[in-house]
């Protein structure tokens, strides 16, 4: 009696293409993004005369992220919320978030360029706020921080467009297309349709199932 080999036609995944690699690399972007908003990206040097009461002299005004470009903080978290998104959509829904990461991305690094390119202008409403002053010149000074936010920005837009060639990968993209697949093999036991990822196994224990 001669016995037959079933091969497994599953591609295998790169690690890359993982759909945790992706998820957390996007989220991990997003969150370093919005940790910069709440650093120093600018230092105003104004005269002691115009500083108010709260200002340090010797340090001069300290302008947050999130007050030099009130965009990006917004944007981090529309990126940050879309990474989670696209772990449970299906192949139109990927097109949909990746799309809106790629806005977002492309406006953090755009507003926070704004910020280099021109620190005076971005620091002018802070100015205001704690002198009463508009329009003046000043020595602004520009932290590492609006600088690092365009580097996790840029590799957020790169990580948004890695999610379109990698979800191909992704046979089992929510427990709702899980089920449908074991439905759709009624009668007999069906096989994971590729290797699991955390994310997936997650799905699996949801709806009681031993991913073990």
């Amino acid at each position: 009696m001669s016995g037959t080999t079933v091969r497994s036609t599953s591609p295998v995944v790169p690690s890359w293409a993982r759909k945790s690699t992706l998820v957390l690399a996007i989220a991990a972007l997003a969150l370093v993004v919005f940790g910069t908003t709440t650093q120093t990206w600018l230092t105003v040097h104004l005269d002691p005369a115009q500083l108010g009461a709260a200002v340090d002299a010797q340090d001069g005004l300290q302008v947050q992220g999130s007050k030099a470009a009130t965009t990006v903080t917004a944007l981090a978290l529309v990126a940050l919320a879309g990474g989670l998104a696209v772990s449970i959509a299906g192949r139109i829904g990927r097109w949909v978030i990746t799309a809106l990461i790629l806005l977002a991305a492309a406006g953090i690094v755009s507003a926070a360029a704004v910020v280099i390119a021109d620190p005076l202008a971005a620091a002018q409403g802070s100015i205001a706020a704690a002198t009463g002053i508009t329009g003046s010149d000043v020595q602004v000074d520009v932290t590492v921080f609006p600088a690092l936010a365009v580097v996790a920005g840029a590799l957020l837009g790169l990580g948004a467009l890695l999610v379109i060639p990698a979800g191909r990968y992704w046979k089992a993209r929510t427990k709702y297309d899980i089920a449908a697949t074991g439905a759709a093999a009624a009668g007999g036991s069906a096989a994971p349709a590729g290797p699991a990822d955390e994310i997936d196994s997650w799905d699996r224990l949801s709806r009681g199932d031993d991913p073990t």
